[in-house]
């Protein structure tokens, strides 16, 4: 299992401070946050993208995910619509141009009828899925708002059936949605990219807080990525015979320092909460459910 965490965590930190710090503290990537108030964003040109991967290349970090915020199942007109199929474009070449596996879409439904939402997220993730195939970068629908939980993202992804669009784990709104890891996992794992973990104290106060300080299920979470693939509820293979998540995969931990500006800052806690992640990741089974997540 690899370590990466998002610049959400950084806000407008520079990029080449942001790649010193993950080699400082042992993250091997980095989620950048896609967004005009950071350092790099879909409206950045070709040079600035080019110099992106060169400070990549020279400290070994990669680039885990482009996140960004274009909102697939709200309801939109036509004009809208042409908006949004050009901000998923946009965010695809981005994450391609900087060497980046995954995009980060949320699903935005708000309050619209589950059926209209569901339809209209699924339509849009197939029409650009040709595009992140042929750029070799997948969509991820995170777990998020109106689609909190693993269940109600399969009723996306299912109907989508495509390789390049998948599912983002993001363990809060999972949590909050009141669904148990294992069967979040069994949802997603057809889908599942990487994981997002972070820690606060309950469901009514979600200011961040470090790893292992909080109330959510982390290892339980892990337990279920641990899971081999001819285990009960465990990784399910891609078409292409290989996984996404389990051995090899992604854990990043996004971090809200963003909107929590009175939250301690992320860098002093970015290597307690990789070892506390290890630590999880090495326990034996058993004793995951017993460890204080």
């Amino acid at each position: 299992m690899r370590f990466a965490f998002s610049t959400l965590g950084v806000p407008g930190m520079p990029l080449a401070e942001v790649l010193a710090l993950a080699v400082e503290t042992g993250y091997q990537g980095v989620e950048l946050r896609a967004h005009p108030e950071e350092p790099v964003h879909p409206l950045i040109g070709a040079r600035e993208r080019a110099a992106v991967r060169e400070q990549c290349a020279a400290t070994g970090v990669e680039i885990l995910a482009v996140a960004g915020y274009a909102r697939v199942a709200a309801a939109r007109d036509t004009a809208g619509e042409k908006e949004l199929a050009q901000e998923l474009d946009e965010l695809v070449l981005l994450a391609a141009d900087l060497g980046a596996p995954y995009v980060r879409v949320f699903p935005g439904g708000g309050d619209r009828p589950a059926a209209e939402a569901d339809a209209d997220a699924a339509r849009r993730l197939a029409a650009v899925a040709p595009l992140a195939a042929e750029r070799g970068v997948r969509v991820l629908l995170e777990t998020h708002d109106s689609h909190r939980t693993g269940a109600a993202a399969a009723r996306v992804l299912g109907p989508v059936g495509h390789r390049n669009v998948g599912a983002l784990w993001d363990v809060l709104h999972s949590w909050l949605g009141g669904e148990e890891p294992v069967d979040t996992h069994a949802a997603l794992a057809p889908h599942l990219g990487y994981v997002q973990v972070k820690d606060v104290a309950s469901a009514e106060d979600t200011t961040p807080l470090p790893l292992g300080a909080g109330a959510l299920p982390l290892a339980d979470v892990l337990a279920t990525l641990g899971a081999g693939p001819g285990e009960p509820r465990g990784p399910v293979p891609t078409p292409e015979g290989i996984y996404d998540q389990g051995a090899g995969g992604w854990l990043c931990w996004e971090y809200e320092k963003r909107w929590y500006p009175d939250a301690p800052d992320l860098p002093a806690l970015l290597a307690p909460a990789r070892a506390h992640l290890q630590q999880l990741l090495t326990a034996p089974a058993p004793d995951r459910h017993r460890t204080g997540a």
